[in-house]
Formats: structure tokens, C-alpha cells, sequence
């Protein structure tokens, strides 16, 4: 078979990558409005959001199945087509039961197709995967920062209508299909490395997990809540949209210089005491004083954020030797921290309907940021494979 040019590759990862956020990140900034418009709890609405990273842990351990029946690249385009028809019922979004159907089924796709993606960086770029997972995870970022950017100017080109607004990000899904749909398919073989289960038994397997949690639900509440607390701090709504899109901006830089530094230097683990530190200060600055200087800590979180979300995809890869065993500690990866990391926004929410306000989440959430840089640190003596 006539190898497959190396370009393509790469720009199927990012088409692929650039799918993973906004479908849910769009959601953020008219989460009010469809609150309201629907008659919906804040903790019912964060369901839109919990309920896609739920899926994205719960279902992430039958992505190496799937990819052992009908093959990685297949995999990976199916999912593309589910997350295209999970953004096209958007347009139906006026009824809660669909758009909350939506995001379960959009999670399903994500669930499927993280753990290939890192397997397939494994398969294809073996030996530049610190760049390659910058660009991964510097797509991802820009994914998620015009979901957050984009909708809202796109709602108000389509007659104000954020049911439509929510439905455009089918078109990019669209386009990764069609250039997944190209790539040659190959079947992994049963008695590779990696044909047994997750390493459930492996303790740096939950270290890694654990840590991914942490992220995870950190940056999901922030995307869920963090206008609203903006907002209710006495920032305008159009200042706290643009501080948000800001922090999902400032991820871009981060996802892609971070996991760069990480492979030159070997480490990664520094840098994700770094980030964590950096999380740490600049929520507890948007909790306790958040009309004070709030672009710089807008800037901050997103930069740390990013980062630890970047460097984290990057750990599996060093644990495994084949695709298949580097997308089944991925897959593990991802099953626990999504699993746990969904109940963020969705407690971030009903502790808010219960306190009043948003600082009483955000200070459990600034304590989260500290535990992750704890775990960061116990991280550092490596893995078993460097």
C-alpha cells in the first residue's frame, strides 16, 4: 500500500481535534439566556455540559474495542459523522429533552475518539510526538476558543436565534468526516501490545487519572460558570464574554509551546507544577477579587489551564509502546477523569443556587487547583518509560 502523505495525517488530527470543544464550549456564553428562554435550573443547565464530559469518561473505555473490530481510522470517521448529527439537533434545541440528547450523544462521539487520537499519534508520528501532540492540543484549544468567541457574533448573523447559532459547528464535523473517510483503514492485530484490558492495576495509571480529573473539572466549571460569576461580580455582560473568550484564547499558546517544551527538555513534570501554581493564583484572584485587574487572571487561567490539559495528553504516550496500549491508558485516562471531572460544573452549579453566589463554588474550585499541583509534583519521578 502507497504510504499516506504525512501532511494529511496531521491536518486529519487537527480537523479532528479542532471537533472536540465546541459543542460544548459554545454553550457557555448563552447559557444564560437558554436557562431562561427554557424555564431550566443553573443545575439542570450545566447538564449540557456535565452530561457530554459523563459520556466522555463512562464511554471512553470501549474506544480500543471498537478500534479492534472495525479498525482506528474508521473509528475515528464514525465519530466524526455522530458528532455532526449531535450539533445538527441543535437546530431543535428549543426542546430541552433534545438538547440535552444532544450532548449525551455528543459525548459519546468525543468519548470514542480521544484515546484514538493518541493512539494514532503513537501509530503515524512516533518520533516527533511532542510536536505532534502541540498541534493535537493547540487545535483542541482553538476548537474550544471559537466555540466560546464564535457563537455568539454567528447567533446574531442568523436572526438571533441560538438554536442555530449552537447547530453551525456541524459544518466543521462535516469536513473531518470527509477527510477521514480518505484515510486508509488498518485493523490492529488481538495479540498486540496493549490487547488486555485498561491498567486498572497500574498505581501511576490513577496518579495520571487523578490529575486529569482535577483538570478536567476545572476547566469545564470555568466554561460552564465562569460569565456568570463575572457577571455577578458587576462586570458587564459583554466584559465578562470577553474576559472568557479571553482565557480560551490564551490556551492556544500554551497547548502548543508546553508539550514542545516538554519533549525538548524532559520536563514535563516542572511544567505541570508551573501551570498548576499559575491556576491556583489566578482563580483564587477570580474568587476573592474578581474586578481586580481580571484581564491578567483571565489571561493566566487560560494559559494554565491549557497547559496542564496539554501536558497531560501527553503522559499515556510515554507509558506505552504501541497505538492500542497507548490508547488503552488514555482510554483509562479519560474514563476516570471525565467520569469524576463532570460533576464540577454541575455541582458548581447547585451550590450556587444554593449559597447565592458564585464564590462559594469558586473557593472549593481553588482548592481543587491546589490539589492538582500537589499531585503535579508527586507526578515527578517519571514514568517507567521515557
Amino acid at each position: 500500500m502507497k504510504p499516506f502523505p504525512r501532511v494529511m495525517l496531521l491536518l486529519a488530527l487537527i480537523l479532528a481535534a479542532i471537533n472536540l470543544r465546541p459543542g460544548i464550549t459554545s454553550l457557555a456564553p448563552l447559557i444564560e439566556r437558554i436557562a431562561t428562554e427554557l424555564a431550566l435550573s443553573r443545575s439542570l443547565i450545566s447538564l449540557t455540559t456535565a452530561l457530554p464530559v459523563l459520556c466522555m469518561g463512562l464511554l471512553a473505555p470501549f474506544a480500543p474495542r471498537l478500534a479492534l473490530r472495525i479498525g482506528l481510522e474508521r473509528t475515528i470517521a464514525l465519530c466524526m459523522g455522530v458528532i455532526a448529527l449531535a450539533l445538527l439537533l441543535r437546530l431543535l434545541g428549543h426542546a430541552s429533552e433534545i438538547l440535552i440528547g444532544s450532548a449525551v450523544l455528543l459525548g459519546a462521539a468525543i468519548a470514542v475518539t480521544g484515546p484514538l487520537l493518541s493512539g494514532f499519534i503513537k501509530r503515524h508520528f512516533a518520533g516527533r510526538m511532542g510536536s505532534v501532540v502541540g498541534w493535537y492540543s493547540l487545535s483542541m484549544a482553538i476548537g474550544g476558543a471559537s466555540g466560546a468567541v464564535l457563537t455568539v457574533p454567528a447567533t446574531q448573523l442568523l436572526g438571533d436565534e441560538w438554536t442555530q447559532g449552537l447547530a453551525i459547528w456541524t459544518l466543521p464535523a462535516l469536513l473531518g468526516l470527509l477527510l477521514w473517510l480518505c484515510l486508509p483503514n488498518r485493523l490492529e492485530g488481538d495479540g498486540s501490545e496493549g490487547a488486555g484490558g485498561l491498567p486498572w492495576r497500574q498505581p501511576r495509571a490513577w496518579l495520571i487519572s487523578a490529575f486529569f480529573a482535577i483538570q478536567a473539572g476545572l476547566f469545564y466549571a470555568l466554561a460552564t460558570w465562569s460569565v456568570a460569576r463575572y457577571h455577578e461580580a458587576g462586570l458587564s455582560l459583554m466584559h465578562s464574554n470577553s474576559l472568557f473568550s479571553v482565557s480560551m484564547l490564551m490556551g492556544l499558546p500554551s497547548s502548543f509551546l508546553l508539550p514542545w517544551l516538554a519533549q525538548r527538555f524532559q520536563n514535563r513534570y516542572l511544567l505541570l507544577v508551573g501551570c498548576g501554581l499559575l491556576s491556583t493564583v489566578s482563580l483564587a484572584m477570580i474568587t476573592f477579587q474578581p474586578t481586580v485587574l481580571p484581564e491578567v487572571w483571565a489571561l493566566s487561567i487560560g494559559f494554565g489551564l491549557g497547559g496542564t490539559f496539554a501536558l497531560s495528553l501527553v503522559l499515556p504516550l510515554y507509558e506505552a509502546g504501541s497505538p492500542l496500549a497507548v490508547s488503552r491508558w488514555t482510554a483509562m485516562m479519560l474514563c476516570v477523569g471525565y467520569s469524576i471531572g463532570c460533576l464540577t460544573p454541575v455541582l458548581t452549579g447547585l451550590a450556587r443556587d444554593l449559597a447565592g453566589n458564585y464564590q462559594v463554588p469558586f473557593v472549593a474550585l481553588t482548592g481543587l487547583a491546589v490539589l492538582m499541583t500537589v499531585l503535579a509534583w508527586m507526578m515527578r519521578r517519571g514514568p517507567r518509560a521515557s
